[in-house]
């Protein structure tokens, strides 16, 4: 069986430290600010998170872009001339074309190189949603599954990993085209907090609100609860756009109602930052199947 490596992109939000651990890769993305195109990092090392999010306080927008072709090229090239297949596992194509491109390339390189199976996948989530079901690959692999199997473990299972969100305001989800049904709720009221879920298209949806940071903040963990599966054996994932404190808070009211083996906590990266802007945070987790948009 050849050998194959799991890669995802700037929207998966996996710090360093967690991708080391399973030996996961990624493509970088773009971020553009005052026309200025910068690689979306997932390691911080050209700005730092607050650096980032202060850009947004102070007005700026910051635009972002797909995966470049010549990314892709790069990367599969490389596994290539290293006789390894790639598993690639995306970013939900509702929210970014990088998995489209990535199939166009991966045909491509495939072509040229006889033998080669290059992968790509739709994960139907963004943030530490598709970061969460890369890792479960990850596992995967490591456990001696084949690449085959391995993605037909995310097609079948993709949506079992579920989004709970809440953000200071829709006023970024909205500018950025990734919100659905954003007049129907007043998130921009004063005290009221827009909770958003991810659909089966990956698309973000609002669903519900909540009177205050607090009741949003047990409302996202009451509505993970809910929908949990076998929460004792999981890691449930929490991200945050440079507001830690809420971050941690999440985690204990996830520690206090919610069974898990672990919990792990990152920034929100620069693109999915980009999108929903300072003060969101969100938790993830896998139960039952997604149904919203369905």
């Amino acid at each position: 069986m050849r050998d194959f490596r799991i890669v995802t992109d700037s929207c998966s939000d996996l710090g360093k430290d967690i991708r080391s651990a399973y030996d996961i890769d990624y493509v970088k993305m773009n971020i553009v600010t005052d026309g200025q195109s910068k690689p979306a990092s997932l390691d911080w090392d050209l700005y730092s998170p607050r650096e980032l999010y202060d850009t947004m306080r102070g007005g700026k927008r910051i635009t972002t872009t797909q995966v470049p072709p010549e990314e892709f090229v790069t990367y599969f090239g490389d596994c290539a001339e290293k006789g390894v297949d790639v598993l690639y596992i995306g970013c939900a194509s509702a929210l970014s074309g990088s998995v489209n491109t990535g199939t166009v390339v991966a045909r491509s390189i495939m072509e040229k190189n006889p033998g080669m199976t290059i992968v790509c996948l739709d994960s139907l989530a963004s943030s530490l949603g598709e970061g969460a079901i890369v890792v479960r690959a990850a596992q995967l692999k490591a456990e001696g599954k084949s690449l085959s199997e391995v993605a037909a473990w995310v097609e079948e299972n993709r949506l079992c990993c579920q989004q709970f969100c809440t953000v200071d305001t829709l006023d970024y989800l909205a500018r950025a085209g990734r919100i659905k049904a954003s007049k129907a709720f007043f998130g921009n009221l004063f005290g009221v907090k827009p909770i958003i879920v991810s659909d089966v298209k990956g698309n973000n949806l609002a669903t519900g609100k909540a009177k205050g940071r607090a009741n949003a903040l047990q409302q996202i963990v009451s509505s993970l609860k809910e929908i949990l599966i076998d929460s004792e054996s999981q890691t449930i994932y929490i991200v945050h756009g440079d507001c830690e404190a809420d971050a941690e808070k999440l985690r204990e009211l996830v520690r206090a109602q919610i069974p898990c083996k672990d919990i792990y906590i990152n920034y929100i990266g620069p693109i999915i930052g980009a999108s929903v802007g300072p003060g969101a945070v969100a938790v993830f987790g896998f139960g039952k199947k997604v149904e919203a948009g369905a």
